[in-house]
């Protein structure tokens, strides 16, 4: 049998946001093709009436840089590494919030520290990698379900040439960092990204970014940001965010977009107005939003920033003296300047453990409820546990409003993105839901998008902004990334409880053309790789 397949009696939405049309849809040798150019005595011939067939899609906020490269969850069942092929998509982007798997340090002293946050946030196969290069031949190595494109993260990088020292950069690393960046756009990754909640980057300067800025500019690529507050100081991060494209000459993409907190609910009109505004003025700005109104993060990342000031192996080392466990609470009972200050902004009671590997007792649960069980205030139970996991636990913050969420995934141009944090234990719901919830609930149930506007914002949109050449659309000549799945039966499975159910209705997926998902069950197929940008396709 050829690698052929034909696809009858479908209704195609090919990624444009064209409405569907029934029509026959052909694959050979990994493209898209014209179905008179397949031998359907060679070809498989799926019936697939009554469904829809749209381009794969694409996943523009992951946090699964390692997680194909952990043996431990590369069995194809519905697990980590399965979840985002089993409900459609084809090419994940990670690198986000600031965090990528490159570039290893540039000064010996500063190995130790970068390997232990990449390993926090990231998990156990977070080893730093020298390039982008060699971030594309690890991935090459390991046979992937589906692709991956990655982001430079901004801390990253920063660790990479300063460590974890909470100054601003000096002229001579400065020229460093823009360097660096300069190589990896120039080898493919997708644009760069900054995580201004999290250290080193929180510790970053405007002036810092609008250099890097300035790089991104060259190569056409993207700034995709974590706002420095998403919180009570929404407006004013969006500001900074916004100044930094204007004087830089950058693409903007704001991450997860969100007015999160007590402070900020229904803030969003004024966001998305700022932004707006902002494009009536020429600047390119785009954001990205996951269907859920709870977020997800490491637990060190709702303690102030100067707790980590010299890397995680300092940070651990004020966890265990009481006179700091103290300055940290009254940092967060007082707030800091420039700091999001989640707790302070909502409280312990909405933060729940989602991965805490040796103490699995604890994932599920709020920490206001384990301290008390604990006997502890809430301070101190943190404290005890990131030092017990060697910091590496991971939360959930019940922190949005679904008015608010609702708003910016309906917003023209918003683009989707699960913000997946792929760590075992109980992980956000978002990283196995995400694409068969918009599908199902946002627009088959609530009519929020229509089915050819939400394709249109999870395939050729975000292919078109991160350069994904060849990707996004259902056209001859296009790479064969497919999905099917039923329109009427697509539904979100995972939650909170067992939040790694795959989804249904989503019943075939083709990657590069070949079948890795036959009637929702995951084939042995692993035809994924890295995937580079390619500035030619944002003019597309």
């Amino acid at each position: 049998m050829s690698g052929d397949y034909l696809l009858r009696g479908g209704h195609v939405v090919d990624g444009s946001g064209s409405v569907p049309v029934r029509a026959d849809l052909a694959m050979a040798n990994g493209r898209i093709v014209h179905p008179g150019d397949v031998d359907v005595q060679q070809a498989t011939v799926l019936d697939v009436t009554g469904m829809v067939v749209s381009p794969g899609f694409i996943d523009v906020h992951t946090h699964s840089d390692a997680t194909a490269l952990d043996a431990s969850a590369a069995d194809p069942s519905p697990d980590l590494a399965a979840a985002a092929a089993r409900q459609g998509v084809t090419t994940e982007i990670a690198g986000n919030c600031g965090y990528s798997l490159f570039p290893a340090a540039t000064e010996p002293a500063h190995t130790a520290g970068l390997r232990e946050f990449c390993v926090a946030l990231l998990g156990p196969a977070a080893d730093p990698l020298p390039s982008m290069e060699a971030f594309a031949a690890r991935h090459g190595a390991v046979g992937r379900i589906n692709n991956i494109a990655s982001l430079l993260g901004h801390s990253s990088l920063r660790a990479a040439v300063m460590g974890f020292a909470q100054r601003r950069a000096s002229e001579s690393e400065t020229a460093q960092l823009c360097s660096l960046l300069d190589e990896a756009l120039a080898a493919g990754a997708a644009g760069w990204s900054s995580g201004l909640i999290y250290p080193p980057g929180t510790y970053a300067d405007t002036a810092e970014l609008v250099a890097l800025g300035k790089v991104s500019k060259r190569h056409g690529a993207p700034y995709v940001t974590h706002l420095r507050d998403e919180m009570s100081k929404v407006e004013q991060a969006l500001e900074e965010a916004l100044e930094i494209a204007r004087r830089s000459g950058t693409a903007l993409h704001v991450s997860h977009h969100k007015t999160a907190g007590r402070y900020a609910i229904g803030r969003s009109t004024a966001t998305l107005a700022m932004m707006d505004e902002a494009r009536s003025h020429g600047l390119d700005v785009s954001c990205d939003v996951y269907p859920y109104v709870a977020a997800s993060t490491s637990l060190h990342a709702m303690l102030p920033p100067w707790a980590a000031d010299g890397g995680f192996g300092a940070l651990l080392a004020r966890l265990r003296e009481p006179g700091q466990r103290d300055r940290m609470r009254a940092s967060i009972s007082h707030g800091e300047p420039d700091w999001e200050n989640t707790v302070g902004n909502g409280g312990w009671d909405r933060i729940d453990i989602a991965s805490a590997p040796r103490h699995p007792h604890s994932e599920g649960h709020n920490i206001a409820r384990l301290a008390a069980q604990a006997s502890q205030d809430p301070l101190d139970y943190v404290a005890d546990l990131l030092l017990a996991e060697s910091g590496a636990v991971t939360i959930i913050s019940h922190s949005m409003d679904e008015a608010d969420m609702q708003r910016v995934l309906a917003h023209p141009g918003t683009m989707i993105g699960s913000d997946g944090v792929p760590k075992e234990g109980k992980p956000h719901p978002r990283w196995a839901g995400t694409f068969a919830r918009i599908l199902g609930r946002y627009v088959r149930d609530l009519g929020l998008l229509s089915l050819e506007d939400a394709i249109h914002r999870m395939t050729a949109l975000p292919a078109r902004r991160f350069g994904l050449a060849g990707r996004g659309l259902l056209a001859p000549g296009s790479v064969a990334d497919v999905a099917v799945f039923d329109p009427t039966a697509v539904t979100d499975n995972a939650t909170f409880t067992d939040p790694l159910l795959p989804p249904t209705g989503i019943e075939h997926v083709f990657v590069s053309g070949r079948q890795v998902l036959r009637g929702g069950r995951l084939l042995k197929a692993r035809p994924g790789m890295a995937v580079r940008r390619d500035s030619r396709a944002e003019q597309r």
